[in-house]
């Protein structure tokens, strides 16, 4: 099988010809540091691994370390940076955003990794009218994401995400107020949350429409906000499932699989997350990385509903851990997740200072996972 043959294999969730092995948003930083500024695809085939390759143009994440922030400015919502810091581990930018009935401002920091939020735009109840009106949806370049696609050819699949600082609507939100504050808004004035997460879906609806015909191997909604490391489920239920499972719909309208991301927060949600239609779940992480459970009692409850990505713990056994240690956990992952298909060995989330040997270790060991 091909890379894009093996991902897509087990998102149908069926045997491929073995473990595919990959890594989650190979991260510019890694590899300008530790493999001399290949792009990621190489990354992928250097290693011998099936690549997941995110196209990231036109979704309007801030995040990235190299965000165009005049992308998404139009005559109405006027994006203005004030550079404070050009320092590539010190980025400050101050945004003013103007519009006809009003200013928003936010401000983000940042390092050669990545990029955060240091002043959320949301600061009164009456900022929404602005963001209802006046923010901007942009439509999807389809044509320049064939080119990619064809780049990206048999060497993984490529993935995409829902317009918006984060795709799913509640995880978008938690970019735009502080995530404590939306939290005791949600328990305050639901009525008001709600309506947020509307003026978000009906966005994202728009960018949906965009899609159609897109060159997309899978979709990712969701996000770490969204977790049950942060809300409780009765909180995942009215807040995200609501508007998680219809925007599965419209993107399996399309005809994209969908995989939801949770940053391996699932205990008490994982009912929740089989409703809102998902074909995949991402990313299983560890108690000892993060997540909630381990993931193979997340497999114990899921069953063969879902396919499943992630696994690996980055830090304490890809990052710190030996051949060895890699290669035990590595099948381990293999024997109780991956048993029956329908999963894709990943990293729990991103790593900046992995050593190469260590990246070949959990490559070589998921080759030899073969299924019978």
């Amino acid at each position: 099988m091909t890379s894009k043959e093996r991902m897509m294999c087990a998102l149908n969730r069926e045997k491929p010809d073995r473990l595919p092995v990959s890594v989650h948003q190979w991260q510019g930083y890694h590899l300008d540091t530790y493999l001399d500024g290949i792009s990621d695809v190489e990354a992928f085939k250097h290693f011998g691994m099936d690549g997941q390759i995110q196209y990231f143009e036109d979704m309007g994440q801030f995040w990235l370390v190299n965000a165009d922030y005049t992308k998404a400015s139009t005559p109405e919502w006027r994006d203005e940076v004030e550079v404070i810091s050009k320092d590539p581990e010190n980025r400050i930018n101050h945004h003013t955003i103007t519009t006809p009935e009003g200013v928003l401002t936010y401000k983000t920091g940042g390092d050669r990794k990545t990029t955060w939020i240091t002043e959320y735009l949301i600061k009164k109840d009456e900022d929404l009218e602005l963001i209802r009106k006046y923010m901007p949806v942009p439509q999807l370049d389809l044509k320049s994401l064939e080119e990619f696609y064809a780049k990206v050819g048999d060497a993984g699949i490529v993935r995409g995400f829902v317009w918006g600082d984060q795709a799913g609507c509640w995880q978008h939100a938690a970019c735009l107020m502080d995530i404590t504050q939306l939290i005791f808004k949600a328990m305050d004035d639901p009525a008001w949350v709600h309506e947020l997460m509307q003026i978000l879906f009906d966005k994202k609806l728009r960018f949906i429409e965009s899609m159609k015909g897109a060159k997309f191997d899978l979709v990712e909604t969701g996000g770490g906000s969204s977790s049950s490391t942060l809300i409780s489920p009765t909180l995942h239920e009215e807040f995200c499932l609501t508007y998680d499972r219809k925007m599965h719909d419209a993107l399996h309208s399309f005809g994209f699989k969908v995989t939801y991301h949770t940053c391996g927060g699932t205990h008490g949600i994982e009912e929740h997350i089989v409703a809102n239609g998902c074909d995949a779940s991402e990313t299983l992480a560890a108690p000892s990385i993060g997540g909630n459970q381990e993931p193979w009692d997340y497999k114990k409850r899921i069953g063969k509903r879902l396919a499943l990505i992630g696994g690996m713990d980055q830090f304490n056994v890809l990052t710190r851990g030996t051949p060895a240690t890699i290669r035990r956990q590595v099948h381990t992952l293999f024997e109780k997740v991956g048993y029956d298909g329908g999963y894709i060995l990943s990293c729990a989330d991103h790593f900046f200072e992995t050593p190469v040997e260590n990246i070949q270790a959990y490559a070589d060991a998921a080759r030899e996972c073969v299924y019978p």
